[in-house]
């Protein structure tokens, strides 16, 4: 709804103190049209001009309520699309595909070939190609890819469905870490991460029920585990062409803004950028390798995707076989399927939570450095030798710490690059390096090591403890690297060449800790 000049000029007036409720009251009262209002016009701001504080709350008001929500959909069913051969094996598939030996855990690493090949240069095209566009158009993709997992008969084609599962998975994560920093200030940011993240853990309480449905289902030759990837497939296909029609591109593009928001949501981000982007818009920048070669050569990249890289091992390992662990201590398949459903829910709480408050604190280390430590007890936990329920106990504090390590780790990075190609080629080569991981994980529950999996459970511990001394190092370097700028000892920079192509290494601008 276009507001009038005389009413947005009312909440210009409004205390910044006041609640964003009050605001969106005093914006929708309704007021005699006058025939002669003209269209709102078009508004410029000074390059320091700050944004009056209720109009900057509405639109990040806005941006929550028409960006969130998709995001939020687009990262539930592609982490259930991705780990639903967890449920799929013990209602069947490997019985069905001979699966023995160590063919499940090679049908797993096959997806993230292409999924770690295609990250960078999929950041890339994301602008080119309309990220509300391109977003929508890998869900539909991997959406047919399976669907056609659930008709496979042999184990070379549940490969080939794998590969190319991974092939159109693989630009998503960080694409949409690329899309919303595009919307949302740097300390906005990871809270909004959060809140389609928390979807992973979700997917595995969700994905456990419909799985536990779906793998009842005896039709047409298919019984019980195809109509898993079937009914789950079709679903991903409907939501991709629905939300193609929802996402915008960038924020200029947002019809659900008015004009003066609009102005105001880029006008924004250039102040948030404190330097670093000379562009007054994401779609005015170009892509240059100069880009390329600072995103590559930050510490924060490097010491970064090294931390992803060990965050992410116990992730998918947790992910991928928590039904497998909970039925060796001696659950049925169905039980087994249930009882993973409470420390998913667990999880998905703890991102909210811990991404919530790293926004509030301004700071990524510290959260990352607790939560790798509670999903430390949880593994201790785990390799105890004691009562079943001590074990289950466990997979709570696991969930709890790893889960929100992984939104951390990645807003952290992304906050502390700029402008948008070195933010675009530091966060595609962080996944990338960080889902090498994967091939670690797939081995790391071995048929040969159950009931208890000690050694799975070891190699989770060592890759968090590693995570706890690459947290600390990012801390102490950013801190050295702020003072060091607040000191002065950067603005040399300025005189050095072309003030636009300093990106994150502008004096003006700061890291998060």
């Amino acid at each position: 709804m276009a507001l009038s000049p005389r009413l947005l000029h009312q909440i210009n007036l409004v205390e910044p103190g006041m609640s964003i409720v009050i605001v969106l009251k005093v914006a929708l009262k309704p007021e005699k049209m006058d025939s002669r209002d003209k269209p709102e016009p078009k508004i410029t701001y000074a390059d320091d001009e700050p944004i009056d504080p209720a109009l900057n709350q509405r639109i990040t008001y806005r941006f929550d309520r028409h960006i969130i929500p998709w995001l939020f959909g687009i990262w539930l069913l592609a982490f259930i699309d991705r780990s639903n051969i967890g449920n799929a094996r013990i209602d069947g598939l490997a019985t069905d595909l001979k699966l023995d030996g160590t063919k499940f855990n090679i049908a797993l690493t096959v997806f993230y070939i292409p999924y770690i090949m295609i990250d960078v240069p999929s950041n890339w095209v994301l602008k080119f190609f309309g990220a509300g566009n391109y977003l929508p158009g890998l869900l539909i993709a991997w959406g047919i890819v399976s669907i056609c997992t659930g008709l496979v008969k042999d184990y070379g084609s549940l490969l080939a469905c794998r590969f190319f599962l991974g092939l159109c998975e693989g630009g998503l994560l960080g694409g949409m870490i690329l899309y919303l920093s595009m919307f949302y200030r740097r300390h906005e940011l990871l809270f909004r991460i959060g809140m389609f993240y928390c979807a992973a853990p979700l997917s595995g309480a969700f994905g456990g029920l419909l799985a536990t449905g779906l793998a009842q289902i005896h039709h047409g030759g298919y019984n019980r585990w195809p109509w898993i990837f079937i009914v789950e497939g079709a679903i991903t296909v409907a939501y991709g062409l629905v939300v193609i029609f929802f996402l915008p591109a960038t924020p200029s593009h947002a019809r659900f803004l008015t004009e003066t928001e609009r102005h105001a949501a880029v006008h924004r981000m250039g102040l948030d950028a404190h330097g670093a982007s000379q562009e007054s818009k994401v779609e005015s920048e170009k892509f240059s390798w100069h880009w390329v070669r600072m995103a590559i050569l930050n510490v924060n990249t490097i010491v970064l995707s090294l931390n992803f890289f060990a965050i992410i091992t116990p992730i998918y390992s947790f992910s991928l076989f928590l039904p497998t662990i909970i039925s060796n201590l001696g659950y049925n398949s169905v039980k087994a399927q249930l009882f993973t459903v409470p420390p998913n829910m667990a999880g998905f709480l703890a991102v909210i939570l811990c991404t919530f408050l790293s926004d509030r604190i301004k700071g990524r280390g510290p959260i990352m450095i607790g939560c790798c430590s509670t999903a430390i007890i949880g593994y201790i936990m785990l390799l105890v030798k004691t009562r079943p329920l001590v074990h289950y106990g466990g997979t709570f504090l696991v969930a709890v710490g790893v889960f929100p390590s992984s939104p951390a780790v990645m807003g952290w990075l992304a906050n502390n690059l700029a402008p948008h190609y070195v933010r675009a080629t530091g966060t595609g080569l962080q996944i990338a390096i960080a889902n090498c991981a994967a091939f670690i994980a797939t081995f790391t529950y071995l048929e040969k090591d159950k009931p208890d999996y000690t050694t799975g459970h070891a190699i989770n511990i060592s890759f968090l403890v590693f995570s706890l001394i690459l947290s600390s190092t990012n801390i102490l370097y950013t801190k050295w690297e702020n003072r060091k700028r607040q000191r002065g000892g950067r603005d040399h920079r300025l005189s050095e060449g072309d003030e636009g192509m300093l990106g994150y290494r502008h004096p003006s601008f700061r890291y998060t800790i």
